[in-house]
This record gives structure tokens, C-alpha cells and sequence, in this order.
């Protein structure tokens, strides 16, 4: 079972305005008109699991995947939680001992990525920015937690990033980071009490150019060097998240630094167990909002 979030096609085939759904064997049972995955997430994990009991009634075919988020859902990242992450980071830098720091400090590192209304959904174009020369899909297992710091459930992520910016200079994460396109998630959320062992997960990553696969690998959530547990305790330290937050886990997966992501590409991020998230590339400009009423 997934929450999924898409568009019911009207008479004309256009997409309507888009509904929650659980997605199950049988389809999609959509969810009731009003569901927010905000309410959904704003107590515990007992009150996530009966508003998605919600979804009764015939299924249905969403005609096309949106992002599993509301419009306002703050979606924020933690990094260098890999062994390659770090070395990564290190080679990009052109201060290369603050991520070997971080990466066995007590405190991890963690920094905001995205409100829900950027962030892209599986089908969606994904984007690299016109002044960087470096990008990178970075595939993550994403969190789902609740306003009482519970983890609801867990979705695909690519946390697509500038490595020219970031490796400029660290005070640049932001605009490495946070940009229109540089967020996507997928295709669904999948409950946690379907997830036996978040730590025993695999994750693969496949970039294609036109017909033919230019880059792969695969890893493991068992390489992940911090608990979830406690990157979502320092996530909520002096903080709140009322209507839940979404805390992606960093990456084990980073191509070699002769490649770099190009219009026209296609990324392809599965784990185990949770679905695969496919995006297109484009430049920024290339992005097509879904306009939505402003309060969802």
C-alpha cells in the first residue's frame, strides 16, 4: 500500500485538480476531497493510519502521479550520512576536513531543501541550474514524520544538487541546493509498519541520455552511518513541525566527477520496497508548475 497524490482525468482527458489516494492491488481508492497529508501527519502515527482507513469506495486511475506533499510540506535534508557521501563532498571541496568533521560529530549535518510546492513528482521534470557546470541526482531514502516526531512512512527521493557551487565554497549550500527543480519525490508514500527494516533497503540509481544507460550503481541503506531515529530527534530540537516534515537521509550514491546531469537526460531512482521514482532533466526554465489552489 502507498499514499499517492495525482490528477482524475476529466471528460476531455485534461488532468483535474489533484486528490489524495491509497494505491493498492485494486487501484487507487481516493481519499476525501478536504485530505491533507498535513492533518494526516499533525498527531501520530495512530491518527496517520486511520485517516488513510479513509479511503474507501471503488478505485479509480489517477491519470498522472503528483509529489506525495502539500503544497506548504517543508521537505529537509541531512548530509554526508554515507561513507561516499563524505568522499564526495571532500572531492568537490575546496575544504575538504569540514566534511570529514561533520561526518563523525555527534551533531549531523542538516539544512532545509524544499517547501511542497517545488517539489517534483515521479514523470515530472527535474532541473540543473544555468550557472553551475556540475549536478547530480542524488538518490535518499526519504522520512515521513509526524508532528509528535513518529515516522509515518518513507518515500524515494532525489536530492538533485550543484557540486560546482557547494565545492566553491560551503556558505553556497543553499543555491546548491535550493532551487526551482532540485527536489523530487516518489512516486508514493509507503507506511512505516510496511517497512520491516528501513536499514535493509536497496537503492539503485540509472542515468539514461537518449536510449542508452550512461550511468548506474546500486547500494544499501545498511551503508547509512547515522540512525534515523536520532536524525530526526536533532531535526525537532528547538523546532516544531505541525503538520509533519519530511527529513530525506542523505545519499550513498554520487556519479564520478567526470559526469554531470544535461537537459535531456533521465534519472531513475528505485529502493526496495517503497517504488521507482523517474524524472526527466531540463534546464530551470523548463519547468512547468501544476497550478493549485493557494491553501492546499
Amino acid at each position: 500500500m502507498r499514499l499517492v497524490r495525482g490528477h482524475l482525468p476529466d471528460d476531455t482527458g485534461v488532468p483535474g485538480p489533484a486528490r489524495w489516494a491509497v494505491r493498492d492491488e485494486e487501484g487507487d481508492r481516493p481519499l476525501p476531497e478536504d485530505f491533507s497529508l498535513g492533518e494526516a501527519l499533525s498527531s501520530g502515527l495512530d491518527h496517520f493510519r486511520r485517516s488513510l482507513a479513509a479511503a474507501t469506495g471503488p478505485a479509480v486511475t489517477l491519470a498522472s502521479l503528483a509529489a506525495p506533499v502539500d503544497r506548504w510540506t517543508e521537505v529537509w535534508a541531512a548530509g554526508v550520512t554515507y561513507r561516499r557521501s563524505r568522499e564526495a563532498r571532500k572531492e568537490e571541496s575546496h575544504e575538504p576536513d569540514i566534511y570529514e568533521r561533520v561526518y563523525d560529530a555527534p551533531r549531523p549535518e542538516l539544512f532545509f531543501k524544499s517547501l511542497g510546492w517545488r517539489v517534483r513528482g515521479h514523470g515530472q521534470t527535474i532541473a540543473v541550474r544555468p550557472d553551475s557546470s556540475w549536478d547530480v541526482p542524488e538518490p535518499e531514502l526519504a522520512v515521513v514524520v509526524c508532528a509528535n516526531g513518529e515516522i509515518a512512512g518513507y518515500t524515494v527521493c532525489d536530492d538533485v544538487s550543484s557540486r560546482s557551487i557547494e565545492g566553491e565554497n560551503p556558505l553556497y549550500l543553499p543555491q546548491a541546493k535550493m532551487y526551482l527543480g532540485a527536489t523530487a519525490l516518489g512516486p508514493g508514500i509507503r507506511p512505516a509498519w510496511e517497512v520491516p527494516d528501513p536499514y535493509d533497503l536497496g537503492i539503485r540509481l540509472g542515468i539514461s541520455r537518449g536510449s542508452r544507460e550512461i550511468w548506474a550503481g546500486s547500494a544499501s541503506t545498511r551503508r547509512l552511518h547515522r540512525r534515523i531515529d536520532d536524525l530526526v530527534e536533532h531535526l525537532l530540537r528547538a523546532d516544531r513541525y505541525p503538520y509533519g516534515v519530511i527529513l530525506t537521509t542523505g545519499t550513498c550514491l554520487v556519479p564520478e566527477s567526470d559526469f554531470t546531469l544535461t537537459p535531456g537526460d533521465e534519472v531513475t531512482i528505485e529502493i526496495d520496497g517503497l517504488g521507482r521514482l523517474v524524472t526527466p532533466v531540463s534546464a530551470v526554465d523548463g519547468i512547468d508548475l501544476w497550478r493549485e489552489p493557494p491553501g492546499r
